[in-house]
């Protein structure tokens, strides 16, 4: 039913997104992974992707196929098409806000993309953080202290139930782990919860495999 189309996964934050999606649908999928940062990377996309980019996901239905790109359409698809996933809140004020932090990670945080870039594997340095970085950092982690706060004791996830917008942050999880960002106690489990989710660590053995089977440039 599903082929999904990602870039190098210790790079690929974008990838990640959708990955974790699909993964709590429950749905079985084939997935192909187009190594980034080749000379040959835009090429190979262009031969697997109407978008010219990743991720994409082809969706088969009997003799039809078509294709959704855009890590948050992605998204979007597969809550429309598996309902029971709950990649959304059903209370209404909760679902606008889970949308509004997802969107806000969609379009927004570039200083902290440019300055923590995701390398998924690895441990780094922290990296000096101007107040621009420090700002999105303030950003997002209220967002999930104010998530975290109004679910009552309902769920370990930002809403509750594990959604999109968890898969939207995660990347940023990520990041933090990289770069040895520190959280106040209860961020930081809300991290570790994500971290240890058994898609992550499955994207993680496959980072960790091309570092280690040196298919990444040296981290700079």
């Amino acid at each position: 039913m599903y082929r999904l189309i990602v870039g190098t996964k210790n790079w690929s934050s974008w990838s990640l997104r959708p990955y974790l999606a699909i993964r709590a649908t429950g749905a079985p999928f084939e997935e192909i992974t187009i190594a980034l940062r080749r000379a040959d990377t835009r090429a190979q996309i262009r031969r697997l992707t109407p978008s010219h980019r990743v991720p994409v996901l082809f969706v088969t239905e009997g003799e039809r196929e078509f294709a959704v790109f855009d890590s948050l359409a992605i998204c979007e698809a597969l809550a429309e098409r598996h309902p029971e996933a709950g990649l959304w809140p059903v209370d209404p004020s909760a679902r606008a806000r889970a949308r509004s932090i997802s969107a806000a990670m969609h379009s927004g945080f570039a200083p902290l993309r440019e300055t923590l870039s995701m390398e998924f594997a690895r441990r780094l340095p922290t990296p000096p953080l101007g107040n621009t970085v420090l700002a999105d950092i303030e950003e997002i982690t209220g967002y999930w202290q104010e998530a975290l706060d109004a679910r009552h004791g309902q769920g370990e996830f930002l809403f509750g139930r594990f959604s999109i917008a968890d898969c939207m942050y995660a990347p940023v999880v990520s990041r933090f782990r990289t770069y040895g960002i520190s959280l106040p106690a209860p961020l930081q489990e809300y991290c570790d919860l994500i971290w240890g989710l058994p898609a992550m660590q499955d994207w993680l053995s496959a980072a960790e495999a091309e570092v280690r089977d040196g298919l990444l440039a040296p981290a700079t």
